[in-house]
């Protein structure tokens, strides 16, 4: 079983908090067996019985007349036979009819710890407040990061990196035997499980658009676009029209269903956000590939989609940094705004990244860090290269490591 300890232990965090823990994420990135199977194990170890933890897989066809609220809280309330603390799990929630009243009656039962997971169309991440009504803890579950993935596959971890870059990290590819089995099984998640999925939830009119949009998104990895952009890309090169109205609800569609993440450009100085435009990343880059038939294999983008997601793995809000700089351009004192790839947030914490794939002269690396060096506060400042190299420090503090040593520590930031 491939190990989750990140997200185990934040589901150790929660238990007994009075709240109902919401497992999200997109679909067949383990959630069903981090809750079913790992975390099972874990209360198993503490101490809990076995009857004590109660479980119910709502997909599956021999628990259909549990789909009935009423017939469901029947039979849960019929197992609590003490006084001590039950845990429930219910998978696929979204099978339930009126899935947030029964949630609000079971909230209600002192000793039951509740767990649900969901993933399909009544169970997006826009809809858990209002279905919880305040009530959910979420707990946001990734496919694979690099460190899951080079713990479960081991050896050399150039050679996993080579893998994960191509294939990503859905956890069903440790199950497909060749790179042809890989590479089918992601085509096949993305038109027939994420994208029909989506068209069948949103009651999408112009499928063919929507597949344009994502190919687009695919295309053009980090890249900053709005709808507009969208919608004039669409009818120059594809020849198709739609409006920036429907462009955007596409977009949002996306988002809601965890297949893309947006992160919006922030003014480091003027402590402002930019509205528009916004930068998109993939929350799977074997998906990005196989959508794209592996014709678009860039690393440095990559590697860039990587990072941030290893960020959002960690807890960070993650923004597009922006730092306005008077430059003298052609004997002219001008404005420029100079871009740093992320702002990582955490409570107190604050870190800014840039992804830079290689810096072979002195002049690239002037280039990457000089957005770094702008910004001016005492935050820790990071270039992230694929270069394996050892952190190390300049005279400016700015701080650069390599790749795989910022993926393989949790604590890299930190360092």
């Amino acid at each position: 079983m491939i190990k989750r300890d990140l997200y185990l232990q934040r589901l150790i965090d929660r238990m007994n908090n009075g709240s109902i823990k919401v497992i999200t994420g997109i679909r067949r990135c383990g959630k069903s067996v981090l809750l079913f199977d790992i975390f099972a194990d874990y209360l198993k170890s503490v101490g809990i019985d076995d009857a004590h933890i109660l479980k119910y897989t709502l997909d599956n066809i021999k628990m259909r007349q549990f789909r009935d609220p009423e017939k469901l809280y029947d039979d849960i309330t019929a197992k609590l036979s003490d006084q001590g603390k039950y845990y429930l799990f219910l998978d696929e929630i979204q099978f339930v009819d009126d899935f947030s009243e029964l949630m609000n009656s079971l909230s209600q039962l002192k000793n039951v710890d509740t767990y649900v997971t969901g993933s399909n169309s009544r169970f997006l991440s826009s809809d858990i407040l209002t279905e919880f009504r305040g009530r959910g803890d979420e707990v946001r579950v990734y496919p694979l990061s690099f460190s899951e993935f080079y713990l479960a596959k081991g050896g050399d971890k150039y050679e996993a990196w080579d893998e994960y870059h191509l294939y990503g990290g859905m956890p069903a590819l440790f199950e497909r035997n060749n790179n042809e089995q890989k590479s089918e099984y992601l085509k096949s998640l993305m038109s027939k499980v994420y994208l029909s999925d989506i068209v069948e939830r949103n009651h999408v009119q112009y499928p063919d658009e929507m597949d344009s949009i994502v190919d687009f998104l695919c295309s053009a990895i980090g890249s900053l676009t709005n709808p507009k952009k969208i919608s004039d890309t669409l009818k120059s090169i594809k020849g198709k029209s739609i409006s920036d109205v429907t462009a955007k609800n596409y977009l949002g569609y996306l988002t809601d269903a965890f297949l893309f993440d947006s992160a919006k450009r922030y003014d480091v100085k003027g402590k402002k956000y930019f509205e528009t435009p916004l930068k998109y990343y993939m929350a799977d880059v074997g998906l990005r590939n196989a959508r794209l038939n592996f014709r678009q294999i860039e690393e440095n983008h990559i590697m860039e989609n990587v990072i941030f997601n290893e960020l959002k793995v960690r807890g960070y809000s993650v923004d597009v940094g922006v730092v306005e700089s008077k430059e003298t351009i052609d004997g002219k004192r001008k404005l420029k705004q100079l871009e740093i790839d992320f702002v990582a947030n955490k409570g107190s914490k604050k870190y800014y990244i840039q992804s830079a794939y290689e810096m072979p002269t002195e002049e690239k690396l002037r280039q990457e860090k000089r957005s770094l060096i702008k910004v001016g506060d005492s935050f820790k400042k990071i270039v992230v290269v694929k270069e394996n190299i050892r952190p190390q420090i300049d005279e400016e503090g700015i701080v650069t490591m390599g790749l795989i040593n910022f993926l393989l520590d949790l604590n890299s930031l930190d360092l």
